[in-house]
């Protein structure tokens, strides 16, 4: 028989009534060597009343591994839960046949059906040990034979601690197909040189070419649950100089009911090397803030507004509504909803910049709590059409706040960008113009009115990352647009969470940022990123420097600068000072650039901005003619 073909023979699993007649068939043999047992493994007992009751052993067993469902698992997968099931179905079978020999005895006097309770006892023990053995030993040679067919996938395991053991029983388990650990890698020297079940612990520095061809070695898993980023990256670029694959195992509060998946393992991403400490919040009156409320969020369907959403169903909320422009993205919101069967949360397409409809909006569902993430974000896109920047970011938001005052809003939380610092961008300057807009409204209404700022996403629509992949995969090359531009980074659900916690601790008027680390040079990132696609740069994939487009910064502004900020409870989390305006004229301002934007040029819509906004400088753009007749 051919051996790939022999391999998948025996890789099926064995059907469920021939795992019963086996179990049963060892109990029957059990129970007859008892007797032997029994009688010092002589033949001196009535053998022809023991055969009377092998049938009656052999039917109960049925009805005993039937109600326990020992037949169901999986053996080449045996482990303590099939152990745990074989000893509750031989503990099933011994009360059964007490219960037999005491009506036997006592009620119906049958000779037959009287059982030696020192049988019984040693049948007990024996069916626990057979039962087990005959698993283990079916699994051992399924490992055997397998493992001798092919090639196997050989790894080892970064980490000799508990995570790393927990690791390495997913492969030992056959969970992971013809994968084999052949060895850990520890740091700690005290570790090093010793086994744990039969597989050695090596040292850090024995990963050399060498071994890795001798170890026919194709994986490396990181089994680490505090590791940092840079000590993570020393591991990844060693691996990538060697070819080999690096993966990594979640915190364990992501395992799966305390358990580890194999599936769970998965290939490390660049997410895991920026090198900087996610803000935990924990907030208990969140519950409180969220319970028996109507929210309402804006931009949806986009990358902020989902996550929003999708944080907020976990609470208690009265009714989530759900508007967004872009009918495919919403759709799929919905979906993911029904699918979690969550109900009172309405998709709504429409556009925050047509007042009416969202006048019928509020009217139909009047919202306790406004998240706005509406926005057009893309730098050079709005570079060329301020238009839309403004109508969109600046009228939208004017329209939504307005309305919020109307209809008597508790809270209205606007999501805010880093960009809206110092602004050399028109989309920073209309993020910035809708600051000042929401926060001159602080005063007039009992409406809190909240901003939160804060820097890149990973993985939204539109960041770096996703595009340099997408390059990556067509072969190259990744463009950065110059070579010693940095950016800060933060994960989409912790940059959510403090939306969510802005919400719950404003008071009114302020602007929310918060320590984002240390920001990441663009450049580095994109080595980063090749190298854990396998690759190598230059040799397989260069960076192309293009130039800084249209209102680009080389650096961002950090929000977290003691001088600009105020305290919060939480020692990352500050509040933004900004320059005391005029609100009132502020207000007049905003509202006669949304009314005159419909019958103006390019020109004379970013020249209006900069009117509002004296810090609103714009850098390696066609506006920076505006700045130089101002001068």
């Amino acid at each position: 028989m051919d051996l790939h073909l022999f391999k998948g023979v025996i890789s099926r699993n064995v059907p469920r009534w021939i795992v019963l007649l086996i179990d049963t068939h060892i109990s029957v043999n059990a129970f007859v060597f008892a007797y032997f047992i029994r009688n010092n493994l002589s033949l001196d007992f009535d053998f022809t009343k023991m055969m009377k009751q092998v049938p009656i052993i052999a039917i109960i067993s049925i009805i005993a591994f039937l109600i326990v469902k020992l037949h169901k698992g999986i053996v080449r997968h045996v482990g303590t839960k099939d152990v745990e099931n074989v000893l509750k179905s031989s503990l099933l079978i011994t009360f059964i046949l007490l219960i037999i020999t005491y009506i036997s005895r006592y009620i119906v006097h049958i000779d037959v059906l009287n059982l030696s309770l020192s049988i019984l006892l040693i049948h007990f023990l024996l069916n626990v040990v057979f039962l087990s053995f005959a698993r283990y030993i079916f699994k051992y040679i399924y490992h055997k034979m397998t493992g001798t067919l092919g090639t196997s996938h050989n790894v080892m395991i970064y980490g000799a601690g508990d995570a790393g053991i927990l690791t390495s029983s997913v492969f030992k388990d056959g969970k992971e197909g013809d994968s084999k650990v052949i060895g850990f890698i520890d740091d700690d020297n005290r570790k090093v040189g010793n086994k744990i079940n039969g597989v050695p612990i090596y040292p850090t520095s024995s990963l050399t070419k060498d071994f890795v061809r001798c170890k026919n070695l194709k994986e490396i898993i990181i089994s680490v649950q505090k590791i940092s980023s840079e000590r993570m990256l020393e591991i990844t670029d060693k691996c990538s100089e060697l070819g080999i694959k690096v993966k990594i195992v979640p915190p364990i509060e992501h395992w799966m009911n305390g358990v580890l998946e194999a599936k769970q393992i998965k290939q490390i991403n660049i997410e895991d090397l920026l090198g900087r400490e996610a803000i935990q919040i924990e907030n208990p009156t969140l519950e409180k803030e969220f319970r028996n409320k109507t929210i309402l969020i804006t931009g949806a369907a986009g990358s902020i507004g989902s996550e929003i959403a999708k944080q907020i169903s976990r609470y208690e909320y009265k009714k989530i509504v759900l508007l967004d422009m872009g009918e495919s993205a919403l759709f799929n919101l919905q979906q993911y909803f029904a699918g979690k069967g969550l109900r009172d949360i309405e998709c709504i397409v429409s556009d925050t910049r047509n007042a009416k409809r969202m006048d019928l909006l509020y009217s139909r569902f009047p919202p306790d709590i406004v998240f706005h993430a509406s926005a057009y974000k893309h730098v050079p896109f709005m570079e060329e059409n301020p238009y839309e920047a403004v109508k969109t970011n600046v009228c939208g938001t004017q329209i939504m706040a307005d309305l919020a005052i109307k209809y008597g809003v508790g809270k209205f939380v606007m999501v805010s960008t880093d960009k809206a610092v110092n602004p050399t961008n028109v989309m920073g300057a209309t993020k910035r113009l809708a600051e000042l807009y929401v926060s001159a409204l602080k005063d007039e209404s009992k409406t809190k009115f909240i901003t939160t700022r804060f820097g890149n996403v990973l993985g939204s629509n539109g960041s770096v990352i996703p595009t340099f992949k997408a390059q990556i995969k067509e072969g190259g090359p990744l463009t950065v647009t110059h070579k010693d531009i940095t950016r800060f980074f933060m994960t989409i659900p912790e940059a959510c969470r403090l939306v969510l916690e802005a919400g719950a601790m404003g008071h009114g008027g302020e602007i929310f940022v918060f320590d984002m680390g240390k920001s990441v040079k663009i450049f580095d990132l994109a080595v980063k990123m090749i190298k854990l696609s396998g690759l190598r740069y230059p040799e397989d994939i260069d960076i192309k420097i293009i130039g800084l487009r249209p209102g680009e910064k080389i650096y961002e502004e950090v929000l977290s600068n003691e001088e600009n900020t105020l305290p919060t409870y939480h020692d990352r989390i500050k509040i933004a000072k900004i320059r005391e305006v005029d609100h009132q004229q502020t207000q007049r301002d905003i509202r006669k650039l949304c009314n005159i934007n419909n019958g103006m040029d390019r020109m004379e819509i970013v020249g209006e901005m900069k009117k509002i906004l004296p810090e609103f400088i714009s850098n390696n753009s066609e506006f920076s003619i505006l700045d130089k007749k101002e001068v």
